[in-house]
């Protein structure tokens, strides 16, 4: 039998170490499927939903640098969508193949059809759509060495009929090319950046994920410079291990400790970040930012120096440029600062909370004591986020997954799966909320199917949380933010796998080591405090009386109850306040 084109996409994807092709089957996928199983050598998981399947291969790509989608005509290229957005928001190399319809209907407004150029433009950095079998070969390859190398999503149009066709060789190459190349600046630049450097007395580097490969270098330039480290969200399990100078987060949900060691530095060195969040960065102070994608620099804040360069290189040629400084009374003062905000986070978990309001600070400080020290963390967008950005603790080995640039609700639970497919000897945690994971219900039954070892731990505080307090701290009185749910442990155990809800403060710590111990996958429904805040590093007046007026429209609209339980749940912040 002579290899069709299908054949041919597979042994290339084999050939570039994809494992696997997430994806729902049928119509136009039909033969790349029945290629995957006669290859043997790559996996078609069966997801219940398209986007979960791009949730989960963005994460396997996050992890392990390229990883495959799929889906078929129509409605399967339109529930790509979200995930693909994430994925190419993040930057990680995804390869999503959109098979379409048969070519000779393309441009009739045939059953499913859908013009795919349109549809994935604005989620991608290469998008074409293969018609002749010649074609097919050079655009995947084409295709791959974007996603590689440009760190993104390649879409690569497959039409059903194409795919049964006899596959030609292509005249150009077939296999692919990784290369790490030297980045960084220009000597003369250089000596300009060790000249601000050393001449500045007060000054703090703040760390993103185009970091995390240069912490030792980053931990060699704190301790010459005597500055304080911070770091985003993406890059904390990179930055914060083994940093005797770290400092913490800033920003929506970091700590003061961060936010005001880069307000109160001379310079301040942003090192492979693309921080958002202007109302978070200093503007009085010199900022010098190096970044390997060009395209970044001085989008964020007014720059003294934007230098193009990977982190780690530039900072090998710097370091020997710079003269070590004697004066450490300001990284000090920093790193006692950082003590007393820590000391006041422990306050949350100290307060375990009571019957169904259970405190999620202590949940996930808890989640954090008892997982392995080189687990995989996957956290909703939401509240979620904020408590584990906040008690889940580097160590050197673990990971923390999210949408951290997209902001999706659901990807928590689909990201797992990528996760626990690609390293199935890690412990895998899935930290979600109670609305993101109804978004994506049920692709537990994926979990099950595949009998993955994932531990869903669902905080469940019956409402949307991060909503919530976003429109009390507009002066609006939350409205339709409350969810009535399910019970998620019944749900999983429907599912066909272990599913427990917990009530009490107190059980708390044996759920949580017997799901831990248990081989198969487990759902936690904890039930949290809905009344639960998470006040940011720098709190506007404007938002302090936005949240007074919404409670005082709580009042007068006679939910005089909970307000009473938000002051309850919440008194520990008058300290911040």
């Amino acid at each position: 039998m002579s290899k069709k084109v299908a054949d041919q996409v597979v042994d290339m994807l084999v050939a570039n170490h994809v494992k696997r092709i997430y994806a729902v089957t049928g119509d136009s996928l039909n033969e790349l499927n029945d290629a995957v199983r006669r290859n043997g050598k790559i996996k078609w998981v069966h997801v219940r939903h398209e986007e979960a399947g791009a949730f989960a291969a963005a994460a396997e790509a996050e992890l392990d640098g390229l990883a495959c989608c799929a889906g078929s005509c129509g409605p399967g290229h339109v529930h790509l969508i979200n995930g693909l957005y994430d994925a190419h928001r993040t930057g990680v190399p995804l390869i999503a193949i959109a098979s379409t319809i048969n070519t000779h209907e393309f441009g009739t407004e045939y059953f499913q059809e859908t013009n795919t150029i349109r549809l994935f433009d604005d989620c991608s950095c290469y998008n074409q759509v293969a018609s002749t079998p010649k074609q097919a070969a050079r655009m995947l390859q084409t295709a791959i060495q974007h996603a590689i190398h440009k760190k993104g999503v390649a879409v690569f149009g497959l039409p059903g009929d194409l795919s049964a066709m006899p596959a030609e060789e292509s005249p150009t190459a077939m296999s692919n090319y990784r290369n790490r190349v030297l980045l960084r600046p220009a000597d003369e630049d250089m000596v300009r950046l060790a000249d601000l450097l050393n001449k500045g007395s007060k000054v703090s580097i703040y760390c993103g994920i185009g970091a995390v490969e240069a912490h030792d270098e980053i931990i060699e330039l704190a301790s010459l410079l005597k500055a304080p480290v911070g770091y985003t969200f993406r890059g904390k399990m990179g930055i914060q291990y083994d940093n005797p100078f770290e400092v913490g987060m800033t920003g929506l949900l970091g700590l003061p400790s961060a936010y005001h060691s880069m307000h109160e530095s001379d310079i301040v060195l942003l090192l492979g970040t693309d921080f958002p969040y202007e109302p978070f960065m200093p503007v009085k102070n010199k900022i010098i930012q190096i970044d390997e994608r060009a395209e970044r620099l001085g989008r964020r804040a007014k720059l003294e120096m934007g230098l193009c360069g990977r982190v780690a290189d530039t900072l090998q040629a710097l370091i020997p440029l710079l003269k070590e400084k004697t004066d450490d009374s300001f990284l000090r003062a920093q790193l006692d600062l950082y003590e007393k905000v820590k000391e006041h986070l422990r306050i949350y978990v100290k307060d375990e909370g009571s019957a169904d309001k259970i405190s999620p600070e202590f949940v996930a400080s808890t989640i954090n004591d008892l997982a392995n020290e080189d687990a995989i963390f996957t956290v909703d967008t939401g509240m979620c986020c904020v408590w584990g950005a906040r008690y889940i603790h580097s160590t050197g080995k673990r990971k923390i997954l999210g949408s951290f640039n997209h902001g999706s609700m659901a990807n928590a639970m689909p990201m797992a799966i990528g996760a626990a497919f690609s390293h199935p000897e890690r412990q895998v945690i899935a930290m979600c909320g109670d609305g993101g994971l109804s978004m994506l219900l049920g692709d537990l039954a994926t979990i099950r199917q595949y009998n993955l070892p994932v531990k869903i731990i669902v905080f469940n505080n019956r409402a949307l949380g991060m909503v919530k307090l976003e429109m009390q701290v507009q002066g609006l009185p939350d409205n339709e933010t409350d969810m009535v749910n399910p019970d998620f442990a019944l749900v999983a155990e429907a599912m066909g796998f272990k599913g427990l809800t917990i009530h009490e403060p107190s059980g708390i710590r044996e759920a949580l080591q017997e799901a831990f111990s248990e081989s198969g996958p487990v759902l936690l429904n904890i039930m949290t405090n809905p009344a639960s805040l998470a006040m940011p590093p720098r709190i506007e007046w404007e938002q302090v009386k936005g949240y007074a007026l919404s409670m005082s429209k709580l009042i007068l609209g006679g939910r005089m109850d909970e307000v009473l339980e938000t002051v309850r749940a919440n008194y520990k912040h008058l300290v911040e306040l």
